[in-house]
């Protein structure tokens, strides 16, 4: 049977796009914000386009952080895109301005230090030791729209826990491009607009839904 997704329709990010990507690669794919459906369904996509402090006022009012807590709670698969990756964050600084994040890594997000910003287009990653994600995709290119990142994750991990992997990229500086951690994975770059290689990440996440 197709593992069932929701992309999750909260007011940010490009998420036409999303649906039509993970509908390729397999997945039964619903765009709602329906409290429920998107505990149940069995991966959950947080998409994100935008300013750090308005995507977190729109995640809050529907209640998207509520449903995060429980589907990790129960170790059920979700994924951030982007700024749908950030608000996983402690928090994010903007302009001069500090904004609660999620709290479900700590960690800042905040300005890249390059001289051409936003990092607009194709960066490659460098995929952690140990990578679902990317199986098949070591130091491919894949396709970027930021000017914020989380730049480490410093998680204090004993065993028998697993420590997070962290995949890098580079623009101006190093930062974190995505995470596996557990049920929560995220990236930074986008890949329902990466090609054929955001094709196969996703289709890579599919298969790490129980």
């Amino acid at each position: 049977m197709k593992k069932t997704v929701v992309v999750f329709d909260y007011g940010s990010g490009n998420v036409h796009s999303a649906v039509k990507a993970l509908e390729k690669v397999g997945a039964q794919v619903e765009l709602t914000s329906d409290f429920q459906t998107s505990l149940d369904a069995d991966g959950l996509v947080i998409p994100g386009v935008g300013a750090f402090d308005q995507v977190m006022k729109l995640v809050k009012a529907n209640a998207l952080d509520r449903i995060i807590d429980k589907r990790l709670a129960s170790s059920k698969a979700v994924l951030g895109i982007c700024v749908g990756m950030q608000v996983l964050f402690d928090q994010g600084i903007e302009h001069g301005i500090t904004s609660e994040g999620l709290g479900q890594w700590p960690g800042t997000v905040e300005k890249l230090h390059a001289e051409k910003l936003p990092n607009i287009g194709w960066n490659r990653v460098h995929s952690g030791k140990g990578t679902e994600l990317f199986k098949g995709l070591q130091d491919e290119y894949f396709y970027f729209v930021h000017s914020y990142a989380a730049k480490k994750l410093e998680l204090d991990v004993m065993p028998p826990f697993i420590k997070p992997i962290i995949s890098h990229s580079t623009h101006g500086e190093q930062f974190l491009a995505a995470i596996e951690n557990g049920p929560m994975s995220a990236t930074q770059f986008h890949p329902e607009k990466s090609g054929e290689q955001g094709l196969k990440l996703l289709e890579n996440w599919l298969g790490t839904i129980r």
